[in-house]
C-alpha cells in the first residue's frame, strides 16, 4: 500500500540518486580524452633515449646518484633540512628552453586520466620531472602545453605560471589576457594552479594569506627561475612525522633563498613528486601512513 501510494516519489528518489551518482563518477572516475598528444611531440621512453643520445652527440654524459651534465643539461640535487621537513632542490641549467617540457598522461589531455610522474616520466624519457598542475581536477584554467593549446576557459582570480619559447617566466592574470594572447607572444606552456611564490624578485605571499590549505604543513611542489635558462625544480615532503611540511609562505622564503626571481606553487599534498633519472627522490604520501605516488594528471619536465 506504501508503495503504491508513493510510488511517484520513491521513483524520484531513485533517479535522483542514480544521476547523482553517474555525476561523482563523470568528474571523478570515468575517465575521457578529449585529445591525443601527437608522437612528434610526445614520444615513447625508447625514442626519447635515442634522441637524447643522438643530441649528446661525443660530447658524453657524467652521471652520478644526484647529478646529471651533458653539453645541453646539468642537473645537481641538493637535499635540505628546513622547517622540520625534508626539501628536494633540483638545480638545473640548460643551453635552450627546447629541453624544458611537459607531458600529459597517457599522452592524452582529457577528464580522469592519470598515471603517476615516474611513470609519464618514464614514458617521454624524462631525465628529471615533477609532478604538473594537475589540469584535470579542474574545469577551468588555461592548459597550454609544449606550443599546443588545449584549454581556454578563464578562472575568475586565477593566476597563471607562462613559460616562453626563450624560457622566460612571466605571471599573470587569467582575467587580464586570453590564453590566445599568450599563445600569439610566444607562450608554450601554461599551468594553472598556484599562488605565485615570487614575482619580479619579491615574495607575493604572506603569513597570513590562506588559499585552501595553504596555511598547513603539507608536501610541496614548486618551479623557480633564477636567471635566463636557470631553474629550480623543488619538492618537500610533508605529513609525516620526519617531514612536517610546509607552508606556501615557508615554501616562498626557501626559494627566495635558492635566488629564485620568480617562483610558482604546483599541485601539491599527495601529488608532489619528484623523479630523476628513473628514480622517485622524495617520500610521496597522500595520508602520512603509507609512502607511495599517486597518480596525476600531467608533469613538467627536462629531457630531449
Amino acid at each position: 500500500m506504501f508503495i503504491r501510494r508513493h510510488w511517484r516519489a520513491i521513483l524520484y528518489s531513485l533517479l535522483l540518486t542514480a544521476f547523482t551518482v553517474y555525476l561523482a563518477l563523470d568528474t571523478f572516475v570515468i575517465p575521457r580524452v578529449y585529445a591525443v598528444v601527437p608522437e612528434t611531440r610526445v614520444g615513447s621512453g625508447e625514442e626519447a633515449a635515442e634522441e637524447r643520445d643522438e643530441a649528446q652527440g661525443e660530447s658524453g654524459v657524467m652521471v652520478s646518484e644526484n647529478a646529471y651534465q651533458d653539453e645541453n643539461i646539468s642537473i645537481v640535487i641538493t637535499q635540505y633540512r628546513v622547517y622540520e621537513t625534508e626539501v628536494y632542490v633540483a638545480d638545473v641549467q640548460l643551453s635552450s628552453a627546447e629541453y624544458l617540457k611537459t607531458a600529459f598522461a597517457q599522452n592524452a589531455y582529457g577528464r580522469n586520466i592519470t598515471k603517476k610522474t615516474s611513470e609519464i616520466a618514464e614514458n617521454v624519457g624524462a631525465i628529471l620531472a615533477i609532478n604538473g598542475d594537475y589540469y584535470g581536477s579542474q574545469q577551468e584554467g588555461y592548459v597550454l602545453r609544449n606550443g599546443v593549446l588545449y584549454r581556454n576557459t578563464a578562472s575568475p582570480g586565477q593566476e597563471d605560471l607562462v613559460i616562453y619559447g626563450d624560457g622566460s617566466f612571466a605571471i599573470i592574470a587569467e582575467e587580464a589576457v586570453t590564453a590566445e594572447e599568450l599563445l600569439s607572444d610566444g607562450a608554450v606552456q601554461i599551468l594553472s594552479f598556484g599562488p605565485a611564490l615570487i614575482t619580479d624578485g619579491a615574495v607575493t605571499v604572506s603569513e597570513s594569506e590562506e588559499v585552501g590549505k595553504a596555511m598547513a604543513s603539507n608536501p610541496r611542489t614548486a618551479l623557480g627561475i633564477i636567471d635566463a635558462l636557470h631553474y629550480v625544480f623543488v619538492v618537500s615532503d610533508g605529513r609525516t612525522s620526519e617531514s612536517a611540511g610546509l607552508s606556501l609562505s615557508e615554501l616562498a622564503g626557501f626559494m627566495e633563498s635558492l635566488g629564485a626571481t620568480a617562483a610558482y606553487n604546483l599541485d601539491g599534498g599527495g601529488s608532489s613528486t619528484m623523479v630523476f633519472n628513473g628514480q622517485v627522490v622524495n617520500n610521496p604520501t597522500t595520508n602520512g601512513r603509507s609512502i607511495r605516488e599517486r597518480s596525476v594528471s600531467d608533469i613538467v619536465y627536462i629531457g630531449y
